[in-house]
């Protein structure tokens, strides 16, 4: 076994020299035979254990078995408690989600602060196996075919050759010790659902089922690479960022629109699903204006373009503001001043800038975004006018539109932010003191790399 971890280490260039380790180890058999091996390989430069607390006295003893384990051979050992269940349901996602984004994000943490070049973790060929048939069964493209990548990201994965009887054999010729999680019997989980039934029933169809679908994970990693270098120069010659969003030409993307696996490829990185498919297609096909959600992006046509936005939380946001301190909490407010009023002061001539009788001010104010039925009398007018008119008149597109928020005193629309401010708080010859606020328009996330 230490042979056979050894040569896949270097066959896969898993190591460099001198790359210092970071083992998780959460005491099960599968890492603390991982932590054995790279120990006696000479590899292991720490271990990081995880107490997701949700066991309560067994989680406790799994996190005091490994401690033990690092203090006897002098290793360096990290561990942290995290309240897992409050984080699943904060983040409205499964447990099992839930552990995997803390345990990740952790792992990092500690890797860079502790200057750790690698994390191991001990992910064997018969979880390969499963995670290739979980993602069948749920639905998948390429990429969930392919199986568990061997490394990516500072994540190694050196025990992804061994299956769980030769893990299990190892452990007990060399008297590891270890425990036993009872929630990996427990088939109301779908993972154990597929290792506990389907699995032995696909055995005695093959009794090397697990190999069988770890080569078949390998030949798809290969082709997924290919497609995934095609995919990446379609999307290089359809993509364009403008003011942080992404413009697709509709023109140039039909060729590739009857293609569901293509479309699926292009477009999954912005959260297309299968199910969504015929949706974008129907957006693509359909009259300017319509649109579609994924979980983190918004889809739009305009015109004869695809334009994909991020979605900022601000942006959707109400705002309360009780007092003038409140407006440094304001995304939508660069600064405010108040000044008196003099010969001294002036204006400038700045849709960014609002000057506003503080005394015509009634707190609390709200900022929010406009309205279909929202009014106001624009500066220099003396009758109202419906706010989704004056955006016409503005020609300003869909997008534009849509960022426009108001600040509003005493149910009356003060500002229209970065547009015009109301007549009706304007400055006159009675005014004694002007508040003057600088619009700060959020942008969104600008979007990282290529999507």
């Amino acid at each position: 076994m230490l042979n056979d971890f050894l040569k896949y280490i270097e066959e896969n260039h898993l190591v460099k020299k001198g790359n210092r380790i970071l083992a998780a180890v959460s005491g099960g058999i599968d890492s603390m035979v991982m932590a054995d091996l790279l120990l006696k390989s000479d590899l292991l430069s720490g271990i990081a254990h995880c107490n997701f607390c949700l066991r309560k006295e067994e989680s406790d003893m799994d996190e005091a078995l490994v401690r033990e384990f690092a203090a006897k051979h002098f290793i360096t050992f990290h561990s942290k408690r995290f309240a897992t269940k409050q984080y699943a349901k904060k983040k409205g996602i499964s447990i099992e989600m839930a552990a995997r984004e803390l345990r990740y994000g952790w792992f990092e943490k500690i890797r860079k602060e502790n200057g750790y070049d690698l994390i191991a973790v001990a992910h064997n060929l018969n979880d390969n196996a499963e995670t290739l048939l979980l993602n069948l069964i749920r639905g998948t493209g390429i990429a969930g075919l392919s199986g568990m990548k061997i490394s990516g990201n500072h994540i190694i994965r050196p025990l992804l050759f061994s299956t769980r009887k030769s893990i299990e054999a190892y452990c007990r010729e060399n008297k590891i010790s270890y425990r036993e999680d009872k929630t990996n019997a427990d088939t109301k989980f779908t993972r154990n659902k597929i290792r506990h039934e389907v699995i032995p029933l696909l055995k005695e169809i093959n009794p090397s089922i697990e190999l069988t679908l770890n080569e078949t994970a390998e030949k798809m990693s290969g082709i997924h690479d290919i497609v995934s270098d095609y995919v990446a120069e379609i999307k290089e010659s359809l993509f364009v960022e403008r003011e942080n969003n992404i413009i697709v030409n509709i023109s140039r993307l039909k060729p590739y629109v009857d293609s569901k696996a293509l479309m699926y490829e292009i477009f999954k990185s912005i959260g297309i699903t299968a199910s969504l498919l015929k949706d974008l297609r129907n957006v693509i096909f359909g009259r300017t204006g319509g649109q579609i959600f994924t979980a983190t992006y918004r889809i739009l046509k305009n015109r004869n373009e695809i334009v994909i936005t991020e979605q900022s939380v601000e942006e959707n946001k109400s705002y309360k503001i009780t007092s003038l301190a409140d407006l440094k909490k304001i995304p939508f407010i660069a600064s405010y001043k108040i000044f008196a009023l003099n010969n001294d002061f002036k204006t400038a001539s700045d849709q960014d800038t609002a000057y506003l009788d503080s005394q015509k001010i009634r707190f609390p104010l709200a900022i929010r975004k406009w309205q279909p039925g929202d009014f106001f009398y624009p500066f220099g007018m003396n009758r109202k006018k419906k706010l989704s008119d004056y955006l016409i008149d503005r020609k300003l597109s869909r997008l534009e539109k849509e960022k426009i928020h108001i600040l509003e005193s005493g149910g009356k629309i003060a500002w229209v932010i970065g547009e015009r401010i109301d007549d009706r708080f304007r400055i006159t010859r009675s005014t004694k003191k002007v508040l003057v606020l600088m619009a700060q328009i959020p942008q969104g996330k600008k979007v990282q790399g290529r999507l």
